[in-house]
């Protein structure tokens, strides 16, 4: 049997995590996370306000030949360890370029009007994420097209959105690659 392993804690305070000011007394700022890849629980049960965003993500788990855009050999990350996302947050220009793409591959597949019924074009990884719609234009050694994007009801998009913020505050995710995370989809 081996022996419990402990990983130090890391102190940030990072002006887009909690605990910016520290009350008004700089010495106060921030807070401390532990060295673990936490877990963004999506729900697919009937009622779930982010239900729509979370049978996407299931799709592209599970299928991710059967998403858009095409791509036989993708595999989108976010299950495990080796394969996790990391917040992208300081490049505000990478993540409009996420958007831009995600939405260009909507139009391109689900046709100009993929937004009536309100609909938004939803993208996983998600485009707050190193991992999302136009990594491959900033990494060349990446996979292309290995995303996946698909129009939800907008409410349940605006939903998993909040959810997404509240899970990068509560878990103290900063941004880079140093900080990984994993999606769990749940019945």
């Amino acid at each position: 049997m081996g022996k419990p392993a402990m990983f130090a804690p890391r102190w940030d305070a990072g002006k887009y995590l909690g605990n910016p000011t520290g009350g008004g007394n700089p010495a106060n700022r921030g807070g401390a996370s532990f060295s673990y890849a936490p877990t963004l629980n999506y729900s697919t049960k009937a009622g779930a306000s982010e239900r729509g965003v979370a049978l996407h993500i299931q799709k592209a788990f599970t299928h991710p030949g059967a998403t858009k855009p095409p791509n036989g050999n993708k595999k989108v990350p976010g299950q495990d360890a080796d394969h996790s996302l990391h917040r992208l947050y300081l490049d505000a220009r990478r993540r409009k370029d996420n958007r831009a793409r995600a939405v260009t591959n909507c139009r391109k597949y689900f046709g100009a009007d993929y937004t009536a019924g309100g609909k938004d074009c939803d993208e996983f990884p998600f485009a707050t994420t190193y991992e999302g719609s136009a990594q491959a234009e900033y990494d060349p050694h990446v996979e292309k097209n290995n995303f996946s994007v698909l129009p939800v009801k907008s409410g349940e998009n605006q939903d998993a959105g909040i959810l997404l913020a509240q899970f990068y505050k509560k878990n103290r995710i900063i941004d880079g690659m140093d900080d990984g995370f994993l999606v769990k989809i749940t019945p």
